[in-house]
């Protein structure tokens, strides 16, 4: 079996297959031997560049002794793994598209966000996550701490030895939607212009006065990748979806083009972010008085 470009699904269950063999304190040499099979299919298998059979899949969690929904999972990625993108639907308890997510996160040399109605996820704080996710309704109250905690988790991005590079456009609306009051918005606006100090980081806003733009179709991640082909995400309430055809891909590339176009520079960002949080510090205080 030749080698190829590693999907999404065959990387994710090269990791799982990695974790698994490391689990069970072997390593791919031990694997290897105890399958004959030649250590550079191991190495190719677990990177996902070399495919393989579900036999030979379930051969493998075999000797690594993996049981239960584990292994059912990875043999369920096998199955799926020749599919480009990935479609997952999930309920109310923590998704398994966050695992896919995360790992992609960590894995990426480059990441683009564009959110048109709120804070992206990895410029929340813990007071805006938490009033978020119970203003809509969707999450039982006894789920929201355990969320907000997986959210703030992937912000351990920002404090990698070498960061990845991230540039995040936010339309207004986003700064503008009163997430928890006046207090919260004031510390999460001051949070954002914290972290747009930080050379790796760029923050644009989408200006309401533009009116239609390139992203009104909603909201959308770009991540690249130094081994890999770049992956798109969209996420919606029930279902996400990982993107990775070059014509889809080249399309979101486009828009961030349009949006890199059409949206405030860093000074005038910050400025406007800082007018705003004022705004909401004043709001904050007369509210205060009133009390």
């Amino acid at each position: 079996m030749p080698h190829r470009e590693p999907t999404i699904r065959s990387r994710e269950l090269g990791d799982g297959l990695r974790q698994a063999m490391e689990q069970a304190g072997l390593t791919g040499k031990q694997a290897a031997q105890m399958l004959s099979w030649s250590p550079s299919f191991v190495s190719l298998l677990l990177s996902g560049k070399r495919g393989a059979s579900e036999v030979d899949i379930a051969a493998f969690l075999g000797v690594c002794r993996a049981k239960g929904p584990e292994r059912d999972r990875l043999l369920a990625l096998r199955r799926e793994q020749d599919t480009p993108g990935w479609f997952q639907q999930h309920g109310s308890r923590m998704p398994q598209q966050l695992v896919t997510l995360i790992d992609h996160e960590n894995k990426a040399v480059a990441i683009s966000d564009f959110q048109p109605m709120v804070v992206p996820g990895l410029l929340q704080t813990g007071e805006y996550a938490g009033a978020l996710i119970r203003e809509t309704g969707n999450v039982p109250p006894g789920e929201v701490d355990d969320r907000v905690a997986a959210r703030l988790a992937r912000q351990s991005l920002f404090s990698r030895d070498r960061p990845a590079g991230f540039t995040f456009y936010l339309h207004e609306f986003a700064l503008r939607l009163p997430v928890g009051g006046p207090a919260v918005m004031a510390e999460q606006l001051h949070h954002l212009l914290r972290m747009s100090r930080r050379p790796y980081l760029t923050l644009r806003v989408v200006p309401a006065a533009r009116g239609g733009h390139a992203g009104i179709a909603g909201p959308f991640k770009l991540m690249e990748f130094a081994e890999f082909k770049p992956v798109a995400y969209l996420d919606s309430e029930t279902a996400c979806l990982f993107l990775e055809k070059p014509e889809e891909i080249a399309a979101y590339q486009r828009i961030l083009g349009v949006l890199a176009k059409t949206a405030l520079g860093e000074g005038q960002s910050t400025e406007l972010i800082a007018a705003l949080a004022t705004g909401h510090s004043a709001d904050r205080e007369d509210h205060h008085d009133r009390a």
